[in-house]
């Protein structure tokens, strides 16, 4: 039997030719067009678009508050089928122009919906460590595509938990969304502004803290000992690990640089120890039963 969708008034499928038009003055409207290249200053909303963000989204069960469609730019039968999908899943679905829809995306040929969603906010009590865990410390990152970068390493190896310190980038930047690959909105979250409070948290769930430094007297990172809950921090891609970590004592590693170059970028050096970490404490088990997140094609 065909459904009723209140979005059009009568039963039978959606039809995104119906939807209400709004244009570039519609208060939807106007909040995305502040989340196109920044990340919501409330912490709450991140800007996606496109067929394959609305994908991820639609994979994850990710909550679709506002979307937008233009029929004009859907040039595939799956942008079609898939803002029809998006459309019944949000909260708020319009129709704009390809003028106004322009203005709401990056990318010079957008080809699918354009939307505001709700991506999950994890709190300390929601992250349950093993105890093997693996977490990596991001401390004051600046950078969205590193932080990203980082969160799709931590996914890649099955780390437990990403944790943030002295945030100088918010996890809901687009460009973070992107170079994560999608997987900013699976990975367990948490973020302290104040350094001590991690640090209370980590000891807390039993881990072993590391300091990644580009130092003489840090352990080589193939000699040190990964057994056990462990959480690694790698710092600013400038400052490298600030003072406030320092002061604590924690043993430092580093990955030896054999060239004339003096460190690896932040993500790099991650990637390498989280890698390293992994091998040593044996497969992981998180995100193994889920399908994969779709790719960007």
């Amino acid at each position: 039997m065909a459904r009723t969708n209140s979005r059009f008034g009568d039963a039978g499928p959606m039809n995104v030719e119906r939807l209400r038009q709004v244009g570039s003055t519609h208060p939807t409207v106007q909040q995305a067009l502040g989340l196109v290249r920044a990340a919501d200053p409330e912490g709450q909303r991140l800007l996606v678009e496109g067929i394959w963000a609305h994908e991820v989204v639609l994979a994850t069960g990710t909550v679709i508050e506002s979307s937008w469609v233009c029929p004009d730019v859907m040039w595939s039968g799956r942008a079609r089928d898939l803002a029809q999908e998006v459309a019944e899943r949000a909260q708020r679905a319009y129709r704009v122009s390809g003028r106004t829809l322009h203005r709401l995306v990056e990318r010079d040929r957008p080809d699918g919906p354009v939307s505001v969603v709700l991506p999950r906010s994890w709190l300390p009590e929601d992250v349950e460590l093993p105890e093997q865990a693996l977490v990596l410390v991001a401390d004051a990152l600046e950078t969205p595509g590193n932080l990203g970068t980082l969160i799709r390493t931590l996914d890649g190896c099955a780390a437990d938990a990403l944790v943030v310190t002295e945030p100088r980038t918010s996890l809901l930047h687009p460009r973070v969304f992107r170079a994560s690959h999608g997987t900013s909105l699976t990975v367990p979250s948490l973020v302290f502004p104040d350094t001590r409070v991690a640090v209370d948290w980590l000891h807390g769930q039993g881990c072993r803290v590391l300091l990644a430094v580009a130092a003489p007297d840090a352990i080589d990172y193939r000699r040190a000992d990964w057994s056990g809950a462990t959480a690694v921090v790698v710092g600013n891609e400038r400052y490298g690990v600030s003072s406030a970590w320092g002061a604590y004592g924690f043993d430092a590693v580093q990955v030896p640089m054999l060239g004339r170059g003096d460190s690896l970028n932040a993500a790099v050096a991650a990637s390498v120890l989280s890698y390293e970490a992994r091998a040593r404490k044996g497969g992981g088990t998180r995100w193994r039963e889920p399908a994969p997140l779709p790719a960007d094609r």
